[in-house]
């Protein structure tokens, strides 16, 4: 690809008939083409391991695929021997599959610090399903979320607290109160001053970077002394930190905990797992009042739990997460080393555990920039990174690693340029790419 040409003539065309049909032009918001450079937003066509073809025919490197949902590479083959299986023996049923026994019992293998465990397809199904469960578990209705992670559910319990509100009751976002990450003496605070009303504490037990010591153990006592229940949110965790998840990794047990992405290699399938005598209640073999839990038309289809099935098993037998853990270092020291090398190190920084890295720009006065994000990803784009963020999968190989460092390299080059010029606009080719939470478009 050149700056010069028109390189993406039918994604343009396809871009525009998505918004024509689609709000926002995608299905999902953060894979809008707000967040892409204006004119290089690719429609995909088609992907295979770790690169992916738009249909303009241009090839790409691909990260953080599926929002981080694919971790093995497009159409691994062990994933789509299971789901051809399945599928051809029927993917849902009047009542429950012998495959929903065989995927429950290969999840609580794998996570070891759960006792029961609860099917769906996404992420905002189990978060949602957990609140409920705590709050009908204690009887409370404040949920207390990590105010400094960014994203828990589609739900009016946590959108209502974005800036993004529109459509949600005022009244059903004061009930979401918020506690900051690493800091107990806040939390134990804001325990306090809402004694005996916080049902849950709810986070992402490690984003950017490893708890403080203590920390997540300091988090379990706080909530045994409070009454509440420890919710993690693994979506991102589970797999990428080890198989039984961050929990694992770190030693400590939530009450609940919730886990998708990497779970179905991109196919839909998400769980719900934890204590056995809170998961209970929102099932049939108590005598207390019922939990509406969860009740998914197609939460349980076969094919997906045979993905997840595939995946677990290939994560375990493989060795999956320390291949993301060595892919992922070689292309933090590569980036880098290159930024260094050109100077730009203090103003395109890698960031994350090296499995699940991301990259913030910086302008000449060190602040976060999108127009510089903006120029980063549009030299990426142009030398056939398709890289929002710098999320390993299995698939990539070393020398999509070193190719990748090579576009970082020139992409390096001209934001030096940018720097020295205190103006990126020359190198944006138009407008800025968007947050995705924004009050206005």
């Amino acid at each position: 690809m050149t700056e010069t040409d028109d390189v993406m003539p039918l994604s343009g065309e396809l871009n525009r008939r998505l918004h024509a049909m689609i709000p926002g032009g995608a299905h999902t918001y953060a894979k809008g083409d707000d967040q892409y450079p204006e004119g290089l937003a690719p429609v995909i066509s088609h992907g295979h391991g770790a690169h992916v073809w738009d249909v303009d025919g241009n090839r790409y490197i691909e990260y953080g695929a599926g929002l981080r949902s694919v971790s093995l590479g497009h159409g691994h083959p062990r994933v789509i021997a299971a789901v051809r299986h399945e599928l051809e023996r029927g993917a849902n049923f009047v009542r429950p599959s012998v495959v929903e026994a065989e995927a429950a019992e290969r999840f609580l293998e794998t996570v070891p610090t759960a006792e029961m465990v609860k099917f769906a397809k996404n992420g905002s199904d189990v978060t949602t399903a957990a609140v409920r469960l705590a709050r009908a578990a204690t009887g409370r209705d404040l949920v207390a979320i990590c105010g400094d992670q960014p994203f828990f559910s589609t739900d009016d319990w946590f959108i209502g607290r974005t800036p993004m509100p529109a459509g949600i009751p005022e009244q059903l976002g004061e009930l979401t109160v918020s506690f900051p990450y690493g800091d107990l003496a806040a939390t134990e605070d804001l325990l306090r001053r809402h004694d005996g009303r916080v049902a849950c504490l709810i986070l992402e037990a490690a984003t950017q970077h490893d708890p403080p010591p203590g920390y997540l153990a300091g988090l379990r006592t706080l909530a045994d002394r409070h009454g509440c229940a420890l919710i993690f949110d693994e979506m991102i965790t589970g797999f990428r930190w080890s198989e039984a998840g961050a929990q694992g990794y770190y030693g400590v047990t939530p009450d609940l905990s919730t886990f998708g992405k990497a779970l179905g290699n991109g196919f839909a399938v998400s769980a719900l797992a934890g204590r056995r005598d809170l998961m209970e209640q929102g099932g049939l073999r108590h005598d207390g009042e019922r939990v509406f839990l969860l009740s998914t038309t197609h939460g349980a289809e076969t094919h997906s739990l045979a993905a997840a099935m595939a995946v677990l098993d290939t994560y375990r037998e493989e060795g999956i997460t320390a291949r993301l853990h060595a892919l992922g270092e070689r292309l933090a020291a590569g980036v880098r080393d290159v930024a260094d090398g050109m100077g730009v190190a203090d103003h395109i920084v890698v960031r994350g555990r090296a499995s699940n890295l991301v990259f913030a720009t910086l302008d000449d006065k060190l602040r976060p920039s999108q127009d510089y994000r903006t120029l980063f990803l549009r030299q990426l784009i142009l030398g056939g990174v398709l890289g929002p963020s710098f999320v390993v999968g299995s698939a990539l190989t070393e020398t999509d690693i070193d190719r990748t460092v090579e576009v970082v390299a020139q992409a390096c080059a001209v934001y030096r340029k940018a720097l020295a010029a205190a103006d990126p606009t020359p190198w944006m080719g138009g407008r800025p790419v968007k947050p995705v939470f924004r009050r206005f478009a």
